[in-house]
């Protein structure tokens, strides 16, 4: 049986037991089809060998290489990953295009006597409706920006707002990133196409009758950049304003920031790059604190002399609709609290 879905939804809910994806593990950690599984039928070393086998030396000879892979390694995961599966079980199985590492595994899932479906054009497929959705068409959604100056918790304040149960839409956790110059996390960010999945796949959960509260970006978070249909959507959407002192904004920046802030040199070294752009007085002065490890006056100044200008250079050229502004004088849980619930009742009320 083909899965040829005409749409992203339509894919998603395929009703399949299992997704299967077949390809090498560094293709399918770049990106896959939501909760699908990895039996790859060539490693990523053979795949790289077959394929320069096929245009090197032979296809014939690359394609008789590759089969005996693919069956050899087919067997491993009916004997393994396989082996608990009744005769009931469906699973959905797919490859780069739909070809024939797909094709020989369900064909296999075949003889034994599953009832394995393939996806029409095998992640191409998938990919082509994911960016579809995210560049060819405006979302269905409202969005309402969350913004104010680095340090301002705006991403513990989605979280709050979810809680109490607002639809939230957090960035800066699809992207891995704090969205910032010292915002890197452990791990690292994911794939672009591995992003846009996750957020396809959040938007769609998300219903277009209620708005979607997202914190305030750019376009771009660390290495990923947004989508112009998110993009669009945030840049035509109402402001709600954090104002929160500079020096609560630096206590939380210095406690939220720990991991960058214990590796000086590191953070020197990613400091260093603002020397074109704050002068090199500054930035020696930053190098100072962090060596007599004044982390909190370091936090204070990165605020006032690097992010609020940033900021308020990016508010000026947006121009956004700020619908209201919320002040607080502390960023401690209770202070959180009375943030996010002063904030959810003003979404109660607000006209997008």
């Amino acid at each position: 049986m083909k899965l040829s879905p005409k749409t992203l939804p339509e894919l998603l809910n395929h009703g399949f037991d299992t997704v299967i994806d077949v390809r090498s593990p560094a293709e399918f950690a770049e990106d896959h089809v939501p909760g699908a599984i990895n039996l790859p039928v060539l490693d990523n070393e053979e795949r790289a060998r077959v394929g320069t086998m096929y245009k090197q030396e032979s296809p014939f000879k690359a394609r008789k290489i590759g089969a005996a892979l693919v069956f050899e390694n087919a067997a491993r995961h009916l004997r393994t990953s396989l082996s608990h599966h009744e005769g009931s079980w469906r699973p959905l199985v797919y490859c780069w295009r739909g070809g024939q590492r797909s094709g020989s595994f369900a064909w296999m899932l075949g003889e034994i006597g599953w009832r394995p479906g393939l996806i029409d054009g095998g992640y191409r497929t998938f990919r082509r409706l994911v960016s579809g959705y995210l560049y060819e068409h405006a979302l269905p959604h409202r969005f309402i920006q969350l913004g104010g100056y680095t340090g301002s918790a705006k991403t513990e304040l989605l979280h709050r707002l979810a809680q109490r149960g607002l639809q939230v839409l957090d960035l800066e956790g699809l992207a891995n990133h704090r969205g910032s110059l010292l915002g890197g996390m452990d791990g690292g960010q994911p794939s672009q196409k591995g992003f846009e999945t996750e957020l396809a796949q959040r938007l769609l959960a998300l219903s277009p009758d209620r708005p979607v509260i997202v914190e305030a970006e750019s376009s771009k978070i660390g290495d990923i950049n947004l989508p112009p249909s998110l993009w669009e959507g945030m840049k035509a959407a109402p402001w709600l304003e954090v104002d929160i002192p500079v020096e609560v904004r630096a206590r939380y920046l210095a406690d939220a920031y720990a991991d960058v802030l214990a590796d000086g040199a590191a953070l020197m070294e990613k400091l260093a790059p603002l020397r074109y752009h704050r002068g090199h007085a500054l930035v020696d002065h930053w190098a100072d604190l962090v060596a007599e490890g004044r982390l909190e006056a370091l936090c204070h100044s990165l605020a006032a002399d690097h992010y609020d200008p940033a900021y308020r250079k990016s508010m000026s050229a947006l121009t956004p609709r700020v619908r209201d502004v919320f002040h607080a004088d502390a960023l401690n849980d209770a202070a959180q609290d009375d943030l996010a619930d002063r904030i959810a009742a003003r979404l109660q009320t607000i006209e997008i």
